[in-house]
């Protein structure tokens, strides 16, 4: 803080207002730089070996990307890939070898934000736990390892090819078949390989019997299918079959819809048969979790799947032989991430049962029975890897002041494996404790958020809502598990060190919070319902004492960049400057909605584009121009209108970067503009 001086008091009447905005103003930076924050190295892709209870993760380390492996007993984490740059070129998709002596894994990608006059590309690679060089395979992702250790199938374009994987032959393709051919899968004997071939009205699944060279389709339909699974025989294969209408979807809120099934064929005839159909109503409309299988086959002949029956994810099970499924997960939480271990008995994961801002790990038999809490408290546990030895299970952890980190659990104690993946310089002493608030939305729905208050504050403060991505997001009251939201956390804990009052909004159309939350009514494109919880935001940030209602701002990507926009653009009186990285701002452009179709007008009455005329904010647009997930045309578009308008608009450009920017040093950088462009606006 800065000091106030002493004045005579003849002074004190024509200096009070300055002083009085001297002394209460926050400091101009935070006691710790953003590459500080920044700097700890953040772990994606825990996976557990077959055997030898061996477990790998990816390892970002300010931008440059590695494989680590961690082995009993010590479980410390070493690297076996040496990669040194920030290049933008991500690593993922490991899969261990049968024997656990090497890890298969997918690098690159067709973006290149490093500018690499050279170009990129996205190859599949194998490298020994041994030590050596990593070897190149073949361009290619999705890569899967057949049982049998000989060779390994994966996606290059629209087809499955296949190599072997002690490098002696070039790869080659394995078949060739219609359609965009994805999801490769060996069964457990190695002599088929299964796949999912999309044909956009419609998808099957697809069987290559290797030995006899044929291929053949499962129970085929005009509907989509998906997510096939092995049963443990070899023998037959379970899929999910959503229904399809042949025609363009609607982006609006989908509580039911006609049920979706799953389905079991036989890998040898193509014959099928429906094992379980969803009850129509709540629960209709497929909902995935985040697991490699959404099918699980268990031991004692199970199915494991998951379910909204109740309007909350939750795991089910099933007979193979046909019966009621059995509730595995009852309450009013979400299950998100799901493992099953090598014995086939049981099911790992983690959810917000008990703990609705949180997330922890539990287990829970397939059959049917009470679940067991493995963490709990005021940390976060994610992305359980059960190993091959029963008492030990991998997962990725963190707090409101330690970003995640791999750890294992043994028994009931957990250790870190990768002690060096938070440096020495890591500001820990300065990360705020976030607070859980309950707030209302303009029109009453209740919302969770995350409040962060600067230390040593005094006076009323500048505040700052931020707005997350997805939609289908839910930020946590600590370190994120996605590397977007960590990144985000660490910008929140920065500017609440600059002096700043953030609020963190978990607004509808997220999920944590059930289905009917989820599947917002009017969302988004449909309507833009979400804009009551930005005004609910900035009311009960007005409302708060350490709040100066004068100067609140707003910031998000994505869809909290939608939302940012939104906020200035309908709300300028509210949110007084705003950072919106690449949002959209005109849903039907985004959704390639024709003009003159039933949902073109109400997509572009909800979107930003549409309140230009009342925009008077400050905006800084920040975007990569290579982005996937939302088209560059919305911030040329916006940047066009508001400059016409005279509105002051500031911009941020990355060349060839993408939607979740690939290089540490674009985060530094639209982060270091970020704080720059609020202090201007709002201090």
């Amino acid at each position: 803080m800065p000091s106030c001086p002493t004045l005579a008091y003849d002074e004190f009447m024509r200096s009070f207002l300055l002083l009085a905005a001297v002394c209460s103003a926050p400091a101009q930076q935070a006691p710790f730089t953003l590459d500080q924050v920044l700097g700890a190295a953040f772990p994606t892709e825990l996976t557990a070996a077959p055997s030898g209870g061996k477990v790998a993760w990816v390892s970002n380390a300010r931008g440059a990307r590695n494989i680590l492996v961690a082995e009993p007993p010590a479980y410390q984490a070493r690297k076996i890939t040496a990669y040194t740059r920030d290049d933008g070129q991500e690593i993922g998709t490991l899969r261990w070898t049968p024997d656990a002596s090497a890890i298969v894994y997918v690098r690159g990608g067709s973006a290149n934000p490093e500018l690499d006059p050279k170009g990129v590309s996205e190859d599949v690679w194998v490298v020994d736990l041994s030590g050596g060089a990593p070897r190149k395979i073949a361009t290619g992702n999705a890569p899967a390892i057949s049982p049998r250790g000989d060779r390994l199938a994966f996606v290059n374009g629209s087809q499955i090819f296949w190599a072997p994987l002690d490098g002696k032959s070039a790869a080659a393709q394995a078949f060739r078949a219609r359609g965009v051919n994805r999801q490769p899968e060996w069964s457990p004997d190695g002599a088929r390989l299964s796949f999912v071939s999309t044909r956009g009205d419609h998808s099957f699944i697809g069987v290559y019997d290797v030995a006899a060279g044929t291929l053949r389709y499962l129970d085929t339909s005009t509907d989509a299918d998906s997510d096939p699974a092995w049963s443990p025989d070899s023998r037959s294969v379970a899929f999910l079959r959503q229904p399809s209408s042949g025609k363009r979807a609607v982006r609006e809120a989908r509580r039911e819809g006609e049920p979706w099934s799953i389905r079991v064929a036989s890998a040898e005839t193509g014959e099928g048969r429906e094992l379980w159909r969803a009850r129509a109503g709540r629960g209709s409309v497929f909902r995935g979790v985040t697991a490699r299988h959404q099918l699980n086959w268990t031991a004692g002949g199970r199915i494991v799947f998951p379910w909204e029956a109740d309007g909350w994810t939750h795991l089910y099970s099933i007979a193979v032989a046909g019966s009621a499924a059995t509730l595995l997960t009852p309450g009013e939480f979400e299950v998100e991430d799901v493992a099953v271990p090598a014995n086939g008995r049981d099911v790992i994961y983690s959810s917000n049962q008990d703990d609705i801002d949180r997330r922890h790990v539990w287990k829970v038999a397939a059959a049917g029975g009470p679940a067991v809490a493995l963490t709990r408290g005021e940390k976060i546990e994610v992305s359980p890897a059960p190993t091959s030895d029963e008492n030990s299970i991998a997962m990725l952890q963190s707090d409101a002041q330690h970003p995640v980190h791999a750890v294992m659990r043994t028994g009931t104690a957990i250790r870190d494996m990768d002690a060096a993946a938070i440096p020495a310089d890591f500001p820990l002493r300065q990360m705020v404790t976030p607070q859980q608030v309950i707030f209302p939305a303009a029109d009453g729905l209740t919302l969770h958020g995350q409040l962060f208050l600067p230390p040593n504050r005094t006076g009323a403060a500048p505040a700052v809502v931020f707005f997350h991505g997805g939609s289908r997001r839910q930020m946590l009251l600590g370190w994120h598990s996605m590397y977007y939201y960590s990144n985000a956390y660490a910008m929140n804990q920065y500017l609440a060190n600059a002096g700043y009052v953030v609020l963190s909004v978990n607004y509808r159309s997220g999920i944590g919070y059930g289905l009917d939350f989820r599947e917002a009514l009017n969302y988004g494109p449909s309507g833009g319902s979400e804009y009551a919880d930005v005004q609910g935001a900035g009311m009960y940030l007005r409302g708060r004492p350490e709040v100066d209602g004068a100067r609140i701002g707003a910031w998000g990507g994505s869809y909290g960049g939608y939302l940012t926009a939104m906020a200035l653009a309908r709300a300028s009186d509210l949110y007084k400057a705003g950072v919106d990285f690449h949002g959209v701002h005109d849903w039907a452009v985004e959704l390639g909605i024709p003009a003159g179709a039933p949902d073109y007008r109400v997509a572009f009455e909800s979107s930003p584009m549409n309140f230009v005329s009342t925009w008077k904010s400050p905006v800084l647009l920040i975007a990569g121009d290579d982005d996937p997930d939302v088209l560059f045309n919305n911030t040329v578009m916006l940047r066009d209108a508001l400059r016409s308008r005279g509105v002051d608009v500031d911009e941020l450009i990355f060349p060839d970067e993408v939607h979740d920017f690939l290089m540490h040093r674009t985060w530094r950088e639209a982060y270091r503009e970020t704080a720059g462009f609020l202090g201007r606006k709002l201090k």
